[in-house]
């Protein structure tokens, strides 16, 4: 798998054909031109690797044309023929150009029967309908799912309540996180990630957080924040500081996260 410039290419071959999946996170305006540049390179290293295998078969292969030896490319080698899939990780409906034509301002109808189009194949979430969804059958259906509905809270949850499906794998659940910026809790030992579970324990976390900030009205902000200052000198601990706050040390890191993080 190669990882460059946003995004994330793998191959697949089979004796028959190649796939080749282009994952893009952000929108790219020129998909067509880089997808066509991707299939002529895996056309030309099919082209060049040939024609390293006949000439480590110099000796046995049979008489061949000049045409033939020039090239490496003998009349009866045939291409793998390649596929390449763009799949959009993300939330916003994908408005770039999705053929060479539609990069292109001349609108020439003459001209343009000689140019030669190339269209990209794209998954994009915002685009697929709940059929569309059904169609995948591994966990990149509830990757997607949850990319396409990641700004929709009321379908978002729908899709995550009673659903068995959202029993994910580590590596799904992981891309989902960094995709959509969602800040739950994945544990590194756990194979499977319950979605729905993880959802909600980040909620009540963000709960308690409030609950335990809203606790500190009858303290003043400015004695937290000068309690805060002692503790980045030196001066105090946090156990002295919580003592002084009159807190457990667990709720004065809770409602003085932020100050602490502050140079």
């Amino acid at each position: 798998m190669e990882a460059k410039n946003g995004q994330l290419r793998k191959n697949l071959a089979t004796p028959d054909w190649r796939l080749c999946r282009t994952v893009i996170f952000n929108i790219h305006y020129a998909m067509p031109v880089r997808n066509m540049i991707y299939d002529a390179l895996q056309y030309g290293k099919q082209v060049a690797d040939t024609a390293v295998r006949h000439r480590k078969n110099y000796k046995n292969s049979r008489k061949h044309t000049s045409g033939e030896y020039l090239s490496g490319f003998y009349k009866e080698d045939v291409l793998k023929p390649v596929v390449t899939l763009v799949i959009h990780f993300g939330a916003d409906e994908w408005d770039a150009p999705l053929s060479l034509h539609e990069m292109m301002g001349s609108q020439n109808k003459k001209l343009m029967r000689y140019i030669q189009d190339y269209q990209i194949h794209l998954i994009d979430p915002a685009k697929l309908t709940e059929e569309d969804l059904k169609k995948f059958t591994s966990s990149l259906r509830e990757v997607i799912e949850y990319i396409k509905y990641s700004k929709d809270k009321e379908k978002l949850s729908r899709i995550l309540k009673d659903n068995s499906r959202m029993l994910i794998e580590r590596e799904a659940a992981l891309v989902i996180k960094t995709i959509t910026n969602t800040a739950i809790e994945i544990s590194e030992k756990e194979e499977k990630i319950d979605m729905c579970k993880a959802i909600d324990d980040m909620l009540s976390e963000r709960e308690a957080r409030g609950a335990a900030k809203g606790e500190i009205r009858g303290i003043e902000i400015g004695e937290l924040r000068m309690l805060v200052k002692q503790v980045k000198k030196g001066r105090l601990t946090i156990e002295e500081a919580a003592e002084d706050a009159a807190m457990s040390v667990e709720k004065f890191r809770n409602v003085t996260d932020d100050m602490l993080k502050e140079g």
